[in-house]
């Protein structure tokens, strides 16, 4: 038996590494689509079981965790960009408030699972024009939710957080960890 991690992302393979050293990739091929109306929470949870419990289905006897994250603000769903000026866009909704970062994370051990949701608090400060085109410059937001990562060149865009930092960067490790250890107890 072995732990697997069902994502592509080396954030994520980097923060399994805080729990773990001994795992496995294995990515997922389902499509991500978000359904209009569901709650930010909800669609996390139930992108993180999809990945989750595909690759569960062929490797039934491991344990599997899967993760999906996206940044939201007044309820509405920002997915990665496009292009930089959807990025851009991104970010002028972003200046100088406060969103919300969900990651749904989903386990599963022979035939038990365990899916949940971290919600972290994130507020920006008040962006320039210039601000927002250097940060698209660094192509950083070309692959990140809501068009910033955290852990890169966004810092200098987050005024402050209020939960789990490690959420915001696509896996609350803690929470992880805990669920992890209740699974396989």
């Amino acid at each position: 038996m072995s732990l697997i991690l069902a994502s592509g992302s080396p954030r994520r393979r980097e923060l399994l590494g805080l729990i773990t050293k001994d795992f496995t990739v294995r990515v997922s091929d389902v499509e991500e689509v978000v359904e209009p109306g569901l709650p930010p929470a909800e669609t996390v949870r139930r992108l993180a079981a999809l990945k989750g419990r595909a690759v569960a289905a062929i490797y039934p006897q491991d344990t599997v965790i899967a993760a999906d994250t996206v940044v939201a603000i007044d309820g509405e769903i920002l997915g990665k960009p496009h292009d930089d000026a959807d990025a851009a866009a991104m970010l002028r909704t972003l200046s100088g408030r406060v969103h919300h970062v969900y990651t749904g994370v989903f386990l599963s051990r022979r035939g038990r699972e365990i899916c949940f949701s971290a919600c972290t608090e994130v507020e920006f400060y008040p962006l320039t024009d210039e601000e927002i085109a250097a940060y698209v410059a660094t192509g950083e937001p070309s692959d990140k939710a809501g068009a910033y990562g955290i852990q890169g060149f966004g810092a200098l865009l987050v005024k402050g957080i209020v939960g789990d930092y490690y959420n915001v960067v696509g896996f609350p490790v803690a929470a992880v960890s805990r669920a992890l250890r209740a699974l396989v107890d």
